[in-house]
């Protein structure tokens, strides 16, 4: 990689990090412990709005999961930059990925691997992680994808 700092990387990227989304309840965002930040569940929004709603394997396509995973993503990197600083990330830990789920949908992976590539995009080698994928029937506001993420920095 031929940049010094994670922020550099995002504007070669041409991406600028969105404004942190207002919790919806009674947690934040993202937290630290020691040398690792978890964030709370992500979902693909865009100025508070839900942009990829109903579910996989019905009204939603892999393509249009991945997507929103990379969403969920760039909201996530938003809430460890508002915590603590992009640049203080030494590695991508851990992704669980949420997916909404039509009875026999099995691609989850290929959903969630829209956010394992995005981090490898902007963390080169830092960005490999551990990572799950996981089905459920519903999740809030009717996401049809929603990420968390662990990071030491």
């Amino acid at each position: 990689m031929t940049t010094t700092t994670w922020t550099e990387r995002l504007r070669e990227l041409g991406i600028a990090l969105p404004t942190v989304a207002t919790p919806a309840a009674a947690y934040l965002p993202a937290v630290r412990t020691g040398n690792l930040v978890y964030t709370s569940g992500q979902l693909p929004l865009i100025d508070g709005v839900c942009t990829t709603v109903g579910k996989l394997g019905d009204t939603v396509t892999v393509d249009q999961g991945a997507d929103a995973a990379r969403l969920c993503t760039l909201n996530g990197l938003a809430a460890v930059h508002d915590l603590v600083g992009l640049d203080t990330v030494v590695r991508v830990v851990k992704v669980v990925g949420f997916v909404s789920s039509a009875a026999g949908f099995i691609q989850q992976p290929q959903v969630i691997d829209g956010s394992s590539k995005f981090l490898g995009e902007v963390f080169g080698e830092a960005g490999r992680h551990a990572r799950s994928a996981v089905g459920l029937a519903e999740l809030p506001r009717g996401s049809a994808v929603e990420v968390e993420f662990v990071f030491e920095v």
